[in-house]
């Protein structure tokens, strides 16, 4: 059931109210998307990096309730092969949460949602779309 898998910048326009998920998905994204073990890092340092940390650690953890988390090391075969072809073509990602994502979404077969398709642009096999666009 699940299709789609969200990258950090995705959610955090969530988290902002910058973008509504019901625009998308009928109301009933949460069962469509996951994220990975990376975007809940990230998620939970921009909240402890902000002005109101509990606040925003708040905003997280109810954000989290329910979605499912993609697990990294299921990821780390396609990691490890993406990292060297995108070395031996001389287009290096030197962002490893970005390169965990990314590889994520192609291991499990799922949709990256992202606003930076720019980072992912040279990845092999990899299906994006992006959300906060008009």
């Amino acid at each position: 059931m699940i299709r789609y898998i969200l990258d950090t910048n995705i959610c955090i326009f969530y988290l902002r109210g910058q973008l509504s998920f019901d625009k998308f998905i009928s109301g009933k994204w949460r069962k469509f998307c996951c994220i990975s073990e990376v975007t809940v890092l990230e998620l939970y340092f921009g909240a402890e990096n902000s002005n109101n940390p509990e606040k925003h650690h708040e905003a997280v953890s109810a954000f989290l309730q329910g979605l499912t988390v993609f697990p990294v090391s299921k990821c780390a075969f396609i990691y490890a092969k993406e990292k060297t072809r995108l070395r031996k073509i001389g287009k290096p990602i030197h962002d490893e949460f970005d390169l965990i994502i990314g590889t994520s979404a192609i291991a499990a077969g799922l949709v990256l949602v992202t606003d930076n398709e720019n980072h992912f642009k040279n990845f092999k096999n990899i299906e994006m779309e992006n959300w906060a666009k008009d």
